[in-house]
């Protein structure tokens, strides 16, 4: 049976898997932490979920690991769901500070541990996390066009780069890639606002890497948005004036909308044309089944509406 990923379906909704095995330490995991696993993964598959996003590093490993443990006791579900993974951190260790590593030994070492932990022969897609200003771009290569050569990982992308970033590492590499995770959300909106600061005093101030969107949309890049609930803010906690008029705008269009406002949310990320995939990552199985609307109806946001959301989130008016 073939995966979706080798179906080539484009998956419009994620689960990140970041929440799942117990705490932010190296305390191992319990019956507990595979439970709530279990059922954080049921809500996203009931939700139309099949993408599951991972790095090695999450709860020091122990989120891969109880992931592998739902694997196992539910055959057939590696074939139904698209597994993806990141490397390239590595957390702080006794008087050593945390790191990036994208050396290609180190990568290879990584994947091969990511696969024991998941229990899975290949990964879908692996992601590199960050960028390592060490790294050499032609030594990554070798490493993922020997990791591919394997059969252990079918596709590639990047997290956290930017437009020359990813033409550097792609110049030397000859498979595509396939993705790059960022943060966006309609609480950090710098990819966005950096288009329209063009020729304005704010643009120095703004720090994102302009272009990177387009050559992301030029060259098949799909574009993940980790992130994406902005934490609550919309749908939960407020703490400014802006923040209070989105959510009540958030929790207005939901009503009108028969849906809820955490998919209000993600559908602002989804009605972009950059094809925006946003990645959900809370554990609890509630607030997942939320997000269903955004994986199985298209963006129900006129174009009004999607600005309205933007300039009441910006708390002022465009330039």
């Amino acid at each position: 049976m073939t995966t979706n990923a080798e179906k080539g379906g484009e998956q419009r909704l994620l689960y990140g898997c970041m929440g799942l095995g117990g705490s932010w330490d190296t305390t191992p995991h319990g019956a507990a932490d595979i439970a709530a696993a279990e059922a954080a993964v049921e809500a996203a598959l009931d939700s139309g979920i099949t993408t599951f996003d991972h790095a090695d590093i999450y709860r020091h490993g122990k989120a891969e690991a109880v992931f592998g443990e739902v694997l196992a006791r539910a055959p057939g579900l590696r074939e139904r769901i698209v597994l993806q993974t990141k490397c390239g951190i590595r957390l702080a260790d006794g008087d050593r500070p945390g790191i990036y590593d994208l050396r290609g030994g180190s990568i290879v070492r990584r994947v091969e541990e990511s696969l024991g932990r998941l229990r899975t022969d290949v990964l879908d897609v692996l992601l590199l996390h960050r960028p390592d200003p060490l790294a050499d771009p032609e030594d990554i290569a070798d490493a993922l066009t020997s990791l591919h050569r394997q059969g252990l990982v079918r596709s590639f992308g990047v997290s956290n780069m930017s437009a020359a970033q990813i033409s550097t590492l792609q110049s030397c590499l000859g498979l595509p890639l396939v993705a790059n995770q960022l943060e966006m959300s309609l609480h950090r909106r710098d990819w966005l606002e950096a288009g329209v600061l063009v020729n304005t005093h704010e643009a120095a101030a703004n720090g994102f890497p302009l272009g990177t969107l387009e050559h992301c949309r030029a060259n098949g890049v799909r574009l993940q948005a980790w992130g994406a609930l902005a934490q609550g803010r919309f749908t939960g906690r407020q703490e400014t004036p802006a923040e209070r008029a989105t959510a009540q705008l958030v929790t207005s269009l939901a009503e009108a909308k028969g849906t809820t406002p955490e998919t209000v949310l993600l559908w602002w990320l989804q009605r972009h044309p950059a094809r925006i995939a946003p990645v959900i990552g809370s554990a609890r199985p509630d607030r997942v089944r939320a997000c269903g609307d955004a994986a199985r109806r298209e963006p129900e946001l006129t174009h009004e509406e999607w600005y309205r959301l933007w300039i009441t989130a910006r708390g002022a008016a465009l330039p």
